[in-house]
């Protein structure tokens, strides 16, 4: 950041008093920029046995499957931007959203919430960031293919939860995700 987005002037990179980090804060109209971590959110749709999973038509990771998921908007809750990325990536709707897994990756500012659902029907076709969406039964996951560790841990989870049909909320150590990266 350059310049304050309320008046314009240059900012200075310090700690303003009584923090204690570096903020980019205007000199000038005494405006405190934060930067804070980004959301993702998204979804688990399930139909039956399988699972929907969305080719990546963009980058990073453009070719591999990810479950439809992306940046929170302001303005809408976690299930409105999770079932919105799920319309504009798989334009699927789903309802019984249930919050699932949580992954904080700090590394990059980023945390990620995905919800299971259940997809309201067989309506479903690549959107503007997919290349093709599909169903998957659990043996035919492209698990070597997968676009982020956050997407296999959850899909991991959820293949091993639904043995027992005990689908608790999973927060997971950034260490889980690093172990599942290296797997694939």
């Amino acid at each position: 950041m350059k310049f304050c987005s309320q008046c314009a002037s240059p900012v200075e990179h310090r700690i303003p008093e009584g923090d204690n980090r570096l903020r980019f804060v205007c000199p000038q109209c005494q405006t405190i920029h934060n930067q804070n971590p980004r959301i993702i959110a998204g979804c688990l749709p399930v139909w039956g046995e399988q699972v929907l999973l969305c080719r990546r038509a963009i980058e990073p990771r453009r070719g591999f499957w990810t479950l439809p998921a992306g940046f929170m908007e302001n303005g809408e809750t976690l299930e409105q931007a999770a079932a919105r990325e799920t319309l504009e990536e798989a334009c699927a709707r789903v309802h019984g959203m249930q919050l699932y897994t949580l992954f904080d990756l700090p590394h990059i500012n980023q945390v990620y919430m995905l919800f299971r659902a259940e997809l309201a029907d067989l309506d479903f076709a690549a959107g503007e960031e997919s290349l093709e969406v599909r169903l998957f039964d659990e043996q035919q996951i492209p698990w070597s293919e997968l676009a982020f560790p956050t997407i296999g841990r959850t899909l991991e989870c959820y293949f091993a939860d639904r043995a027992t049909q005990h689908f608790p909320v999973r927060n997971e150590p950034l260490a889980a995700l690093r172990a599942h990266h290296k797997k694939a």
